[in-house]
């Protein structure tokens, strides 16, 4: 039996159908639109029903997670807030109201002994005035504030009013579609040298010649047939080396465990940090530069337990520059101390602290020895020798451009006064940050291309011409690419 000529249009329709539904390459579907909040009601609020989301909202908008922890619960730059309001039951509400919204001119009217008491404790530090909140918005901090203090969080959460975790549409994987239009395409070229063998096989009977009939497997090993596999196996071998040549050391997604649980969405979200207060190279030089544990002190030598981990990751900080928490000094000669003679002091301390969080005594132990261990495992390393907790913490890298691409951060931070989102993506959203641009040749070129640069830089004085252009309205703008963004000497010199 013979395949006939007329089988190919019923052929060439299936392979149709395979490559042109709608549906079968499509992209992945939009995230649905998120509902707009509703707007804050008008009129004030009864003392105690504060809204718990409105009052979050609030300490976000007015960095009081700057001053304050947000377990409510321990000491920061300003005191525990937990039980805020049961302290100040003794007077009149307004009284709570004036503290928050100008505290040193409650102090001075002499009217609170409660504020000449949290004065007396805390003085010289000074609070910040917030005029501008209302007493409905103080109601929900309230109650923002007992429930992170109780852990009664509407909708559940726990007590860290930890981020809001966004699903995210996972991605549509096509692969099997590319398979079962692979397969269909080589079931139509097979059947399609089937009828031609068979075709020449016939016009040659025809004419009366007397032809062998070519077998499928003296067709698949034909010369033809060796060669076109040959230039497709070429093909794809260059194509795949290509591909994991320019994708070397860039990794998109990449998200290592990093030796201490820095959570940028407690630094740079809930407390607002600025990215450059810790990267500040980001601004002068070329690299953004880890920030050194000094940095870190800035802060925990005031906030000495985290508002997730309690001591088990500062604590790694503090080993690490040899800080005492206890005695509040750094510790002389500390870069000589055995691992023994520090475990002494750490252990010490995130005992005192395990105690005063009236933990389980039976367990004490135990956690002591966990955290000492999580300690040493953050601050040695097996592979390099370094056996000692003392000295720098060895973060894991996560973004490296390979050695013939230069980038310079002060020229994209301080000239092109970008936003560092723009490359790194919403960092304050990242509890583990992860590389989140692709970082390839063609993601620069685009956004050289798309880019439109802030002409009003005193750098930018030398563009006479395109100044002139943008006072007569013959220009409305002008892109990297406009000045020499896509030379190749910009990048690769």
């Amino acid at each position: 039996m013979t395949y006939q000529p007329r089988i190919l249009p019923a052929l060439l329709f299936f392979c149709l159908l395979l490559i042109g539904g709608p549906s079968a390459f499509a992209q992945d579907d939009p995230a649905p639109e998120t509902p707009a909040e509703a707007p804050v009601e008008a009129g004030a609020v009864a003392p105690g029903e504060g809204d718990y989301k409105k009052g979050k909202a609030l300490w976000n908008a007015n960095v009081c997670g700057s001053c304050h922890n947000k377990n409510m619960k321990d000491k920061a730059t300003g005191p525990a807030l937990g039980g805020v309001e049961e302290r100040w039951s003794a007077e009149p509400r307004e009284h709570l109201y004036r503290w928050i919204q100008q505290s040193q001119a409650l102090i001075a009217s002499g009217e609170s002994a409660r504020a000449q008491a949290v004065w007396s404790e805390w003085s010289p530090t000074i609070m910040s005035n917030y005029t501008g909140l209302t007493g409905s918005d103080i109601e929900h901090l309230l109650a923002f504030i007992d429930g992170q203090y109780t852990g009664n969080i509407p909708g559940g959460g726990g007590g860290d009013g930890g981020t809001q975790i966004t699903a995210v549409a996972e991605k549509q994987d096509n692969t099997w579609l590319f398979v079962i239009l692979g397969g269909a395409l080589l079931l139509l070229s097979l059947i399609l040298a089937r009828i031609t063998s068979n075709m020449q096989y016939m016009v040659a009977t025809k004419e009366g010649g007397s032809p062998a009939r070519r077998t499928l497997m003296e067709i698949l090993t034909s010369k033809g047939m060796i060669a076109f596999v040959l230039f497709a196996l070429v093909v794809l071998g260059g194509y795949t080396t290509v591909n994991h040549a320019i994708e070397l050391g860039r990794q998109q997604d990449y998200q290592p465990e990093q030796p201490i649980k820095f959570s940028h969405v407690t630094h740079a979200g809930l407390n607002q940090i600025e990215c450059q207060y810790c990267h500040d190279g980001a601004r002068r030089s070329k690299h953004s530069v880890i920030p050194a544990v000094n940095t870190c002190m800035n802060c925990h030598r005031a906030i000495k337990k985290g508002s997730q981990y309690g001591t088990a990751e500062i604590t790694k900080i503090y080993a690490a520059i040899g800080y005492d928490p206890i005695e509040d000094a750094y510790i002389k000669d500390y870069e000589n101390y055995s691992n023994e003679e520090a475990k002494e002091i750490y252990k010490k301390w995130i005992a005192q602290e395990y105690i005063a969080d009236e933990g389980d005594l039976d367990e004490m132990e135990n956690v002591i020895e966990d955290q000492w261990d999580g300690v040493v495992a953050a601050l040695t390393n097996d592979m390099t020798g370094d056996d000692k907790v003392a000295g720098p913490v060895e973060w894991v890298r996560i973004h490296n451009l390979p050695d013939h691409a230069y980038f310079n951060h002060a020229q994209h931070v301080t000239v092109g006064n970008l936003k560092c989102q723009n490359c790194h993506g919403p960092v304050e959203e990242m509890e583990l940050v992860y590389q989140y641009s692709p970082l390839s040749m063609g993601w620069c070129v685009n956004c050289h291309r798309e880019t439109d640069v802030q002409f009003d830089n005193e750098y930018y004085k030398a563009y006479e011409k395109y100044h002139e252009e943008m006072k007569d309205g013959e220009r409305k703008s002008v892109t990297v690419e406009d000045i020499g963004g896509l030379n190749c000497q910009r990048c690769h010199y």
